[in-house]
């Protein structure tokens, strides 16, 4: 069974920044795309930024130039770094990993963004 856990939520004020963490039970080399979603409340679920196992990354924009998704494939991680946070990134954070056969998403950490 395939697991993934986040870390590294919590609450922040407007322009602070935090490191999300997603680490796996088996190597990252398993899985071809790994990403980071959110969801807010009362909103659907958004793609926040993925990275390929070649390198490509892709971003929303609404975090593009404040976000930055990295992979360790030593440590079998996944970050997310984010900076000068605001308000609307408030949401849970989830990691996801796409795998040859499956989809895996982690259990969320909440990000909340408020002074």
């Amino acid at each position: 069974q395939v697991q993934l856990v986040e870390s590294g939520g919590g609450l922040v004020q407007p322009g602070g920044s935090l490191r999300l963490s997603c680490a796996a039970s088996l190597s990252i080399f398993s899985f071809s795309n790994m990403g980071w979603y959110r969801q807010a409340p009362g909103k659907e679920r958004e793609l926040v930024a993925s990275a390929t196992s070649g390198g490509t990354t892709t971003y929303a924009d609404s975090v593009k130039d404040r976000f930055t998704i990295s992979r360790d494939n030593a440590k079998d991680t996944v970050y997310l770094q984010m900076n000068s946070l605001k308000p609307e990134d408030t949401a849970v954070y989830y990691c996801r990993a796409i795998g040859v056969f499956s989809t895996y998403w982690g259990q969320g950490t909440q990000v909340t963004v408020s002074s």
